[in-house]
């Protein structure tokens, strides 16, 4: 039989890395890789960091979920057809937008 651990005894430092490692900025550095995640565009290292933070924080698993099927209806779907003055329009504004960053 296994003895449960009480709020008096100390926590593992399993834990405590655990814990930490799911703070807001651990949270924003992988999902900033997500995408390159997704088309499998990272080490071996990588992705299987992103699956062990995945497997424990259940924001960013529902995040990737959302992710790949937000992908997937995108690549699936047609394309859009655009006329000649709605594409000037867009590539004027997309210049006008990164010439002001």
């Amino acid at each position: 039989m296994t003895r449960r651990r009480t709020s008096t005894q100390p926590r593992s430092s399993t834990s405590t890395r655990r814990k930490q490692a799911h703070g807001k900025a651990h949270c924003l550095r992988i999902l900033r890789q997500l995408s390159a995640y997704i088309d499998d565009e990272l080490s071996g290292d990588i992705c299987q960091e992103i699956r062990r933070h995945l497997g424990a924080c259940p924001n960013c698993e529902t995040f990737v979920t959302s992710l790949r099927q937000t992908v997937s209806l995108c690549r699936h779907s047609p394309m859009p057809t655009l006329s000649a003055a709605s594409r000037t329009l867009m590539r004027k504004k997309i210049l006008e937008i990164s010439r002001t960053r």
